[in-house]
């Protein structure tokens, strides 16, 4: 068989640009399949879907294939044909074949995960490569992955070899003056979509599953690349600055406020405070929807489910975002999140005003307890760099970080069972115990912060601990998180410090936040118990609130008064308004108590909705001015704070 279209030394970049075209139509229907319960399925949606995705698989193909088409149009003619063009061809092939594929398997394990296309996490996880590598051999059948990626590849091979692709090129004496004609239509396509085209265009669906599809990986992956950090300013609508601190002043109830700025002195009782020693544990991906008190039936969290009898549990709070960096920088900056990076990854994020700044006003001893290594997504730098003395694994990260406090590294004697993200959440709760009686023997007040990782991929866990199998999915990795909370309750209860010690239990964020809306509201629902409050009778608050609000309304619970550049509020003062805030990197949610949302976008768009709880659709509803100036207020004063480094704690 002859490869006959364009029948020139440009044969073989034709025949990869339509095979990169017919592969990557390919995937867009297995995601369509795949999410047939989500995506919209009108015939014109599919059909802007698919063409869509035809368009920017153009501006993939005109980028990821310039390579060859150098090689192809600058190689002088007398070359074409000999031993070292036909070596180097097979070659470039070779190798762009097995990007390709592997892109292609990486997009269904990435799908997988997060219900997205490549976005800033693919970006991070090029970083953080020790983690990533590890849990993709301990999640997925190596061998047998790239027997099947090597195999279709030779499959893809033999084909372009059929096809006549590789002899018509090496044949073919194009002259350089229709070479030169062909790279620069290739290069003019690669700079119009460089100059002209984001990434964000490919969000035309109100169904958020339709855009995702409609994008390239690879264009994504680049894109994320690109735009890791947004300014807030330059990317989203704004209003004068003095009017949007004076609307989030008015929300804080500020008494005696102060231009561009959220300072103040929290002032919560006259009585005597509490300082008993708090214990927070932020726990992987535990979405609310997996406790039987949310109406799980799976039978998974019997100890999360019995704590939120005995504690105050906070049944309608929501996490700021998707990943863990989202709720420690909600949890322990009290800010909204801000476009693009956590502030836990980005520079100049030290010596801030912090609840660790709080605690160590009062007295407590600061500590961070991460079962993996803490330099994984900068958690070391940004604890350290904010007055936390570390405890982590250390291990395949760098363990000669400059760090501004102790680190003191988990040794293999403590460690019964490790897997990639760090050992078993057992491990780490006995590493604090440990911790926690050497700081009581002293006398030394404590605020201990554990980030557990027992519930993530590959969901692996110490055997015959629970009755679900290591390794199974989500649901043994949960009902195993809650086993191993029950176990550390259970243990602490026997220590004497256990009275004078308080327990806030939280989620970083939900086990999924991807939906078919732009902000899925269900899947930013959390859990947040707290529990062995001194004289505190069960209780359930109802509040709609955010991860921000949870240690400021701890704090007054304890009557405790002080300093607060802080965003979260006690959401039993009068003056606390209902809200949530919620985002992606990209997108920012605000909703009130009426399930109205507004979403702000990096376009410079606003759109706003009622949020339907039942269904947990977003139905588009008139713009309430007042709540969209709030929502840019919130967003916009956090940015502005950061930026200018009015965090700071001095």
């Amino acid at each position: 068989m002859e490869f006959k279209f364009f029948k020139n030394r440009f044969s073989i970049l034709i025949a990869f640009c339509l095979g990169f075209f017919a592969l990557s139509t390919i995937l867009r229907l297995v995601f369509i399949v795949w999410e047939a319960n989500e995506v919209s399925l009108t015939v014109s949606n599919l059909i802007k879907t698919l063409a869509m995705g035809l368009f920017f698989d153009l501006g993939t193909a005109s980028l990821f294939f310039m390579p060859l088409c150098l090689y192809l149009t600058f190689i002088p003619k007398k070359i074409i044909g000999s031993k070292v063009d036909k070596v180097m061809l097979h070659f470039i092939a070779a190798l762009l074949l097995l990007i390709l594929v592997f892109t292609f398997f990486a997009e269904i394990t990435f799908w997988e995960e997060f219900k997205t296309r490549f976005n800033f996490i693919a970006v991070d996880y090029l970083i953080y490569t020790n983690e990533v590598i590890s849990n993709i051999q301990q999640s997925y059948p190596l061998p047998l992955l790239f027997s099947i990626v090597l195999s279709i590849c030779f499959l893809l091979y033999l084909a372009l070899t059929k096809v006549q692709a590789f002899k018509i090129s090496f044949q073919s004496k194009t002259s350089f003056k229709i070479r030169i004609l062909y790279f620069v239509a290739n290069s003019a396509i690669a700079l119009f979509f460089i100059q002209c085209v984001t990434n964000q265009q490919a969000e035309w669906s109100e169904n958020r599953y339709n855009s995702e599809i409609s994008k390239a990986g690879i264009y994504s992956f680049f894109a994320a690349f690109k735009n890791n950090q947004l300014d807030y300013a330059t990317f989203y609508n704004t209003i004068p600055n003095q009017q949007a601190f004076t609307i989030v002043q008015k929300e804080l109830n500020l008494l005696d406020p102060k231009a561009n700025s959220i300072k103040r002195e929290v002032i919560n009782s006259n009585q005597t405070e509490n300082k008993p020693n708090v214990i927070l544990i932020m726990m992987e991906s535990m979405s609310a929807s997996f406790m039987a008190e949310f109406g799980s039936t799976a039978g998974i969290t019997p100890n999360l489910d019995t704590l939120a009898q005995k504690g105050i549990l906070f049944n309608n709070l929501m996490a700021t975002g998707n990943r863990t960096v989202r709720g420690i920088e909600a949890l322990t900056l009290s800010i909204p999140p801000t476009p693009g990076q956590s502030i836990v990854k980005r520079p100049n994020n030290q010596n801030l005003i912090t609840i660790g700044t709080v605690f160590k006003n009062k007295g407590y001893q600061n500590n961070f307890f991460y079962g993996g290594d803490g330099y994984f997504d900068n958690m070391n730098s940004y604890f350290s760099g904010n007055g936390f003395a570390i405890f982590d694994r250390g291990r395949g990260g760098i363990l000669n970080e400059k760090l501004s406090t102790k680190r003191t590294l988990i040794t293999d004697d403590q460690v019964s069972f490790e897997n990639a993200w760090g050992i078993c959440d057992e491990d780490i709760f006995n590493v604090v115990l440990q911790q926690s009686d050497s700081m009581y023997s002293n006398n030394q007040p404590f605020f201990n912060y554990i980030l557990t990782t027992s519930n993530h991929r590959p969901y692996t866990y110490p055997e015959n601990k629970i009755d679900i199998p290591s390794g199974t999915g989500r649901e043994g990795a949960v009902k195993y998180a809650d086993f191993a909370i029950g176990a550390f309750i259970k243990n602490a209860q026997t220590k004497p410090w256990f009275k004078n010690t308080v327990f806030v239990i939280v989620a970083d964020h939900c086990a999924s936040s991807a939906g078919k809306n732009e902000i899925d509201v269900q899947n930013y629902h959390i859990p947040a118990i707290i529990y062995n409050l001194p004289n505190q009778e069960p209780v359930k608050e109802s509040k709609l609130m955010s991860q921000i609000d949870l240690l400021p309304t701890l704090f007054g619970k304890l009557n405790w008064n002080y300093n607060s550049n802080f965003y979260g509020q006690d959401v039993n003062q009068a003056a606390y308004k209902e809200k949530a805030l919620m985002a992606t990197y990209r997108k920012l949610g605000y909703m009130n108590q009426n399930n109205e949302v507004v979403i702000l976008s990096d376009q410079k768009k606003n759109a706003t909705f009622i949020w339907d709880k039942k269904t947990n659709n977003l139905i588009s509803n008139p713009e309430n001015k007042a709540l969209t100036k709030q929502a840019i207020s919130w967003y916009q004063t956090a940015d502005y704070l950061f930026s200018n480094q009015l965090l700071k704690a001095n």
